[in-house]
C-alpha cells in the first residue's frame, strides 16, 4: 500500500490500515525501543505505547518530512518518558558512583563485531549512559536537546556520552 494512502486511511481510524502500518513499521520501531530498555518486555511495552501515540496523533502529521522519521521521534520520546517514569522504581546508580575504567586507546578498525554483539554491549551499560549514547550517537540529537528532554545539564549529557563510549570500547576490547 502506498504510504500517503496508508496515512490517509489511518487518519480515518481504518483498523486494517492501522494493522498494516503496525506490521510494516514495528520491526524498525522495536529496534529503537530495545536500545532504550532493559529487557524485551519493557521494549514491547514501549512499542505498544508508542503505536498508541502514533495512532492518536496521526492527524497532526502534516506530510512535511519523513513519516518514518516522525514515528521514530514518537518512539524515542515514548522510551524517554518510560525511562523517567521507571527511574524512581529502579535501582539507579548515580553517574558519579560509577567507576570509570582506564585503558589505552584500542584500534577496532580490524575488529569484526556483529550488530547483535554491539547491541548486547550497549544494553549492558548503565541506563543513564545508554540513554544519552542512543540519543546522541544513534538518533542524532544534540547535547542541548538531550539535556532539555532528560532534564539534565548539558555537561552531564556530554560526560555521560563520553563515559558511555569508554565503557563500550572497554567491553568491545574484551570481546576481541
Amino acid at each position: 500500500m502506498e504510504e500517503n494512502l496508508l496515512i490517509k486511511k489511518c487518519k480515518k481510524a481504518n483498523r486494517k490500515a492501522q494493522k498494516y502500518l503496525y506490521d510494516q513499521y514495528s520491526p524498525v520501531m522495536f529496534g529503537i525501543c530495545i536500545r532504550y530498555s532493559d529487557n524485551i518486555n519493557d521494549a514491547e511495552d514501549i512499542l505498544q505505547e508508542g503505536f498508541i501515540k502514533i495512532f492518536s496523533y496521526i492527524n497532526n502529521f502534516e506530510g512535511k518530512g519523513s513519516f518514518e522519521g516522525w514515528m521514530k521521534r514518537i518512539m524515542v520520546n515514548t522510551a524517554i518518558t518510560s525511562y523517567h517514569k521507571n527511574l524512581k522504581h529502579k535501582y539507579h546508580s548515580d553517574i558519579n558512583d560509577v567507576q570509570e575504567i582506564n585503558f589505552k586507546y584500542s584500534n577496532f578498525s580490524d575488529a569484526n563485531f556483529t550488530q547483535e554483539e554491539l547491541l548486547n554491549v550497549i544494553k549492558t551499560i548503565p541506563q543513564g549512559y545508554r540513554t544519552v549514547f542512543n540519543m546522541y550517537a544513534i538518533e542524532g540529537y544534540k547535547h542541548k536537546e538531550i539535556a532539555e528532554i532528560l532534564e539534565i545539564d548539558v555537561n552531564t549529557s556530554k560526560s555521560q556520552y563520553h563515559r558511555a563510549k569508554k565503557v563500550i570500547q572497554e567491553k568491545l576490547k574484551q570481546l576481541q
